[in-house]
């Protein structure tokens, strides 16, 4: 009997109390620690990057490693075991980890909060990647947390808690917990530590100033927009009717065209590429067709990723700088998509066109069976509704691995000649895929019918090359394809297509395809000047029409556009009557093409980092401010003018 209780005793915690508490809170600690190193050493690719990171910002690695030992304080006292909580801890930060890195591989730019919206579709988004293989430093970060975990296991009878002591340490762990998930608390301790969770930030330097964790955390507690200076409806009444001193009314325009909106999935005029040589035109069709069309330089938003960010931003005039950082713009609360009618609505309120949109995947991303409706579309179609429309094509509706281009243009005939037959005008909006990542050499069975001549590059890295040739090669074909059956139709139809964004071409070993190039000297955003940015963050569109009266004088014209701005190039062109809200974003894409968190572009195209470094005339900065204000009402505020918006200028 007095044997078995030594033993029992020898089982149980060792020391006093107090040591034994100041141990827990010290183990819980060093674990966060442990945590924040890992995460930052899979981000930076070494030790001695963990080290600079850690010497520069002391206070951002202190608050990053209270972040995770806060939980694993909790957890351990909870179940009375340090090393059972350090294990989910150490594993969600290696995840999390992986997932930033994955990213940055798929398209240059960090995890950030807004990506979670995309969380249940993380299988499909990872399979549109292809092979994703965790970086070396990922293995020897993850030994190093699982030794930690070892240490506080072998160590666990000295950082035991029991009874009352364990309660309370329960009790204090939660409370810290219960401070760090309110906005106040987190600002009020990152404070105290030098963080500042206030400024918004592009999400390359907050990433690369703050870390991962603490980065992610900036965006989960955004400092509220502000609105402007003296904002109330008296305010909202002086700025509506501005916009109707600015703008003006449209008489309904006699032309009803067809208008076949065409997001062709990474296209752009490669042969602007440095290096390069093709034997043959890759954009044969696109460029005979520039001396028909209305075409230029296209600004995007991103580079090699984000479709479905672009999507809305093109339909609906709001971009990811219009709401809270982290805010991801396809899941917002379904009444935000309906505070303005959406670019199709210029076209359907009217009642003589039918809005529909194609999309050449399923419909499993970027919640499009809930925005889409909201934005005025009638009919959705994917994939699989595309192939019950019994199209005859002698190379099936696959190439690659995902549906052609050719065969889902004809999708799109097909929805116009039954809408036309309806009595009605067709407004639909088609998103390709033929051309979508992963740009693996057998994509498409190695087939490329240009020759590419790249001596400068590996044999490896041209069969990548030629996957992005053959793919712009085949979405061009398809074009013109498309614009042969146009020219044989009596309907008049008006071809707006674009490339939503560049591929991002990774190559073996890491390097991009724009980097080998030195189009910019990495991967990550952070060090790139604004012309790298403005240059890389573009492709080219072009507004084509079969009846050339449809265009006026305007065939052959050059011109930017951008995301936000080809919408309201349409309306002006088309001549259709547009509400308040649309009619200001024409006269916005006459001074600012491209506003976001990374960069901005005039009127003119020309780059700079933010509005404020930008040459702006008093005349620009007061529209821009005009559309902040209506965006801050309708979005934040009391919605004062936001019905007005939604009529014609001067109602």
């Amino acid at each position: 009997m007095k044997q078995h209780t030594l033993s029992k005793k020898q089982k149980g915690p060792l020391g006093p109390l107090w040591l034994r508490c100041v141990l827990f809170a010290a183990a819980g600690f060093c674990m966060g620690l442990a945590v924040t190193g890992a995460m930052q050493w899979i981000s930076t690719g070494t030790l001695p990057g963990v080290a600079e990171w850690a010497l520069d910002y002391p206070g951002h690695l202190l608050m990053t490693a209270l972040l995770w030992a806060a939980p694993v304080w909790v957890l351990g006292s909870l179940t009375g075991r340090l090393w059972l909580a350090a294990l989910p801890a150490g594993a969600l930060g290696l995840i999390l980890a992986l997932v930033d890195y994955f990213k940055n591989a798929i398209n240059g730019t960090p995890l950030e909060l807004a990506d979670f919206g995309l969380a249940k579709q993380a299988g499909n988004v990872a399979g549109l990647a292809g092979d994703l293989t965790p970086p070396e430093d990922f293995y020897p970060a993850a030994a190093g947390l699982l030794l930690c975990v070892l240490l506080l296991l072998l160590t666990r009878r000295l950082t035991a808690l029991e009874g009352t002591a364990r309660g309370r340490c329960c009790l204090c762990s939660l409370t810290l917990a219960g401070i760090l998930l309110t906005g106040t608390g987190t600002r009020a301790v990152g404070s105290w530590l030098g963080v500042d969770f206030y400024t918004r930030m592009d999400p390359a330097e907050n990433h690369s100033l703050h870390g991962l964790t603490l980065s992610l955390w900036r965006d989960a507690f955004p400092q509220p927009k502000t609105p402007p200076e003296g904002y109330d409806e008296d305010f909202m009444r002086d700025v509506l009717e501005r916009i109707d001193q600015l703008t003006e009314a449209r008489q309904e325009p006699e032309a009803r065209p067809n208008i076949l909106f065409i997001l062709s999935e990474s296209f752009y005029d490669l042969t602007r590429l440095p290096v390069l040589q093709y034997e043959g035109d890759p954009l044969e069709n696109f460029h005979a067709l520039e001396a028909e069309s209305v075409s230029g330089t296209f600004h995007s938003h991103y580079l090699g990723y984000g479709t479905g960010y672009l999507e809305i931003p093109m339909l609906y005039g709001l971009n990811a700088l219009d709401l809270p950082p982290g805010t991801n713009i396809c899941f917002q609360d379904e009444a935000v998509y309906e505070r303005f009618d959406a670019l199709a609505e210029q076209f359907t309120k009217s009642g003589d066109y039918t809005a529909e949109m194609l999309h050449a995947y399923d419909n499993t991303l970027y919640n499009r069976t809930v925005t889409y409706p909201l934005l005025g579309f009638n009919n959705l179609y994917f994939s699989d509704d595309i192939q019950q429309m019994d199209i005859e094509r002698a190379d099936g509706a696959y190439g690659g691995f995902y549906m052609r281009d050719g065969y889902f243009f004809q999708g799109m005939l097909e929805r116009m000649k039954a809408v036309n037959e309806s009595g009605k005008r067709a407004f639909l909006f088609g998103i390709t895929m033929e051309n979508h990542q992963p740009f693996e050499p057998q994509k498409f069975n190695y087939e490329c019918q240009i020759p590419l001549v790249a001596p400068d590059f590996t044999p490896a890295q041209r069969d990548i090359i030629r996957v992005m040739l053959e793919g712009i090669t085949r979405a061009d074909q398809a074009l013109g394809e498309l614009v042969t059956a146009l020219r044989e139709s009596e309907e008049p139809t008006i071809v707006v297509f674009f490339g939503d964004h560049r591929p991002n071409l990774f190559m073996p070993g890491g390097d991009t395809v724009y980097t080998l190039l030195g189009l910019c000297p990495e991967n990550d955003t952070l060090n790139w000047t604004e012309e790298e940015i403005n240059d890389l963050y573009s492709t080219d569109y072009l507004i084509w029409a079969n009846d050339p009266e449809l265009l006026g004088d305007l065939a052959g014209s050059r011109r930017d556009s951008s995301i936000t701005a080809l919408g309201p190039q349409l309306l002006e062109l088309t001549g259709r009557p547009v509400s308040r809200y649309w009619a200001l974003l024409e006269k916005v894409g006459e001074v600012c093409l491209t506003q976001t968190d990374l960069y901005f572009v005039d009127g003119e195209g020309k780059a700079s980092f933010s509005r404020e470094e930008a040459d702006l005339s008093p005349e620009a900065l007061e529209l821009l401010e005009l559309r902040d204000a209506v965006v801050y009402d309708a979005v934040y505020g009391k919605r004062y003018i936001t019905e007005e918006m939604n009529l014609p200028p001067g109602t």
